[in-house]
């Protein structure tokens, strides 16, 4: 069977190959239309005036509700009837047993833990100041006019 990836990698080199033949002589151009070019002017439009509103409203008559009747409520009666507070039984208290007696654990005997092998020392570590210190690289100097390639051809100053 083929790779199926192996196409995937001809958009980016397609794109890498494009934007390397393009040159900056069209961005420069445009930019020099932009800078020289004169640009219409913008035609005043007259104010739009708005018709004027009438100051004056016009009154209208005052709603005039009818009075509601007043609701009449029949009256109370002179003795109220009472009911009886329900009796709640009494509930038996509850008689537990007794605990049984339990007798105590005895405590468990461990064996002795082993004796741990004493280790053996380490060496002591060196003084800092007897270490030798480390030499930094260098970094080349770069002369300070670098002159840069231009990809773009040549421009040409006579017609053919």
């Amino acid at each position: 069977m083929g790779h199926h990836h192996e196409p995937s990698i001809l958009l980016p080199l397609l794109l890498m190959i494009a934007l390397s033949l393009m040159s900056g002589k069209e961005v420069v151009a445009s930019r020099h239309l932009l800078e020289t070019a004169v640009l219409p002017a913008i035609p005043e439009l007259p104010k739009v005036e708005l018709p004027s509103l009438p100051t004056v409203l016009p009154t209208l008559p005052k709603l005039e509700l009818p009075p509601l009747p007043k609701a009449e409520l029949p009256p109370l009666p002179d003795h109220l009837p009472t009911q009886q507070q329900p009796e709640l039984p009494t509930l038996p208290k509850p008689e537990l047993s007794a605990v049984p007696h339990v007798p105590a654990l005895e405590k468990p005997e461990l064996p002795p833990l082993p004796e741990v092998p004493k280790l053996p020392e380490l060496p002591a570590l060196p003084h800092l100041s007897e270490l030798p210190k480390p030499t930094l690289p260098t970094i080349p100097t770069f002369p300070k006019e670098i002159p840069f390639p231009s990809l773009s051809p040549p421009l040409s100053t006579t017609s053919p």
